[in-house]
């Protein structure tokens, strides 16, 4: 398993350059973009003083960098674009990232544009009603507890940026994971399930905005066929992990 790090290079460009060290860097990036070791970068200029610009790039790792793209077909061509400026470098080095990380508010999370905790108990509320009285469901839910929809609904909340409480009270992925080993959940009832969760959605007021319900169903596709392979006779549960988190994806909420 690789770990990521993130290389800074540092320039002072002057000003009289600056407009064909854009130029250069605008058609460099294009070897950048088709690099398999490259999973991002973005070239920023300084406010305070405009000749000053930091270059970030995440590479797959400091191995894949300097023994992958640097010894691919790309990076002559990258090189070639680039060579003229080489002079005017400050720093050029690779950081590896901290736990300290996180986002701000800016964007609200999936979790408080739901409605938050009342928002997730409402759906699970009324979504395992439905699904109590569904002929494909209720079978798999037979054993249900009382507790059942309150701790999906703690999963849920902590999965679209809520608090911790599931990880705090029940566990992390494995815990939801061992939940559905040997069940045989089969595509039907896979498909039903996604279909009675939208309706008990919309029952229960969650919104209704193309980028929240976008978000939303991307996580229930994702997290129910991981729950048929999981439920299958020759599936193997995985290490311990965190819950996972969503977010957006590509369209942040739209604010009109």
């Amino acid at each position: 398993m690789t770990t990521q790090t993130v290389e800074y290079i540092r320039y002072r460009i002057p000003e009289d350059r600056s407009a064909e060290f854009l130029a250069a860097y605008t058609r460099a990036a294009s070897r950048l973009a088709a690099a398999p070791q490259c999973v991002d970068y973005e070239l920023a200029r300084c406010e305070e003083d405009f000749e000053h610009y930091i270059l970030r790039i995440t590479w797959t790792s400091t191995k894949d960098h300097l023994e992958g793209f640097r010894r691919s077909e790309l990076f002559p061509e990258f090189l070639a674009e680039i060579r003229p400026y080489i002079e005017n470098i400050d720093e050029m080095r690779h950081y590896t990232p901290t736990a300290v990380r996180g986002r701000g508010s800016s964007v609200p999370t999936l979790y408080d544009w739901a409605g938050g905790e009342e928002g997730f108990s409402r759906l699970t509320s009324v979504f395992y009603d439905k699904v109590l009285k569904d002929d494909l469901l209720a079978p798999l839910f037979a054993d249900m507890g009382p507790d059942h929809p309150a701790h999906v609904a703690l999963w849920l909340g902590e999965v679209f940026g809520g608090p911790a409480s599931y990880s705090l009270t029940q566990g992390g992925h494995g815990h939801m994971v061992a939940k559905h080993l040997g069940r045989n959940i089969t595509e039907p009832q896979r498909r039903r399930w996604v279909n009675l969760i939208q309706d008990a959605a919309d029952e229960a007021g969650l919104p209704t905005d193309a980028e929240f319900r976008s978000a939303f169903l991307a996580y229930i596709e994702w997290g129910t066929r991981l729950a048929v392979y999981f439920s299958g006779p020759d599936a193997k549960p995985p290490a311990e992990q965190p819950v996972p988190t969503w977010g957006w994806g590509s369209m942040p909420p739209y604010r009109g």
